[in-house]
């Protein structure tokens, strides 16, 4: 696939089909990704790809959690506020996509059905967790983030769909003690990951135009 148009068609998959995805192809995905910039070629990730029962496992684990109402400890914390442009520029994105999946986040029982389908990736074979050791900069968490879109990008181009989830990280510790991944470790980011089951009229986000964000001098 075209690079641009590789770019420019990857959205964010919300509905798999059940069919696992081979191992050798989530291998080129990965051979693709570590191919990501990084400061002074740190190449500061490291990737768990959880498939089968232990996938149903973690998420019999995270949406028993939701259900005790657990406290969310991610590593990274959420944001609490925004810049008033990109928080209008937010909440006018959430409001046209849950119009269009029929969704109504004031209501307590359709934010914790959201929630539940984050926690069941959208029924996708398998998940992907990006970490790192946790004494590093944020210039190391913005390379982890090149990484990321290295690896839906790859992902996209062999067929496959991806979506990067922050929820799957609110559990860090029970989520890090599950996979076996050490305590000191930084857990940034889970993608759910499989082939799209994509409907002609599913969502599509917008962007804003070149001119908006851009400043040019002569």
């Amino acid at each position: 696939m075209d690079a641009i148009k590789c770019i420019e068609t990857r959205s964010s998959v919300r509905r798999f089909k059940p069919d696992s995805v081979p191992q050798r192809l989530l291998e080129q995905v990965l051979e693709a990704a570590r191919w990501a910039p990084s400061y002074k070629n740190t190449q500061p990730w490291e990737v768990v790809v959880v498939s089968g029962e232990k996938k149903d496992g973690l998420s019999r684990l995270l949406t028993g959690l939701l259900e005790e109402d657990a406290p969310s400890q991610p590593d990274i914390s959420h944001p609490t506020s925004w810049p008033e442009a990109i928080e209008r520029r937010m909440n006018e994105h959430l409001l046209k996509r849950l119009s269009a999946m029929g969704v109504d986040l004031n209501d307590p029982a359709m934010r914790k059905r959201s929630k539940l389908a984050n926690f069941r990736f959208y029924g996708a074979p398998h998940a992907i967790f990006l970490y790192q050791d946790a004494g590093l900069t944020p210039w190391s968490i913005f390379d982890l983030g090149l990484f990321a879109q290295s690896l839906m990008l790859a992902a996209h181009a062999l067929g496959l769909g991806t979506v990067p989830q922050a929820f799957l990280t609110d559990y860090a510790p029970q989520v890090k003690e599950y996979l076996g991944i050490p305590a000191n470790k930084r857990l940034v980011l889970g993608i759910s990951t499989g082939y799209p089951d994509i409907r002609e009229n599913d969502f599509r986000s917008t962007r804003m135009p070149v001119s908006e964000f851009t400043t040019w001098l002569e």
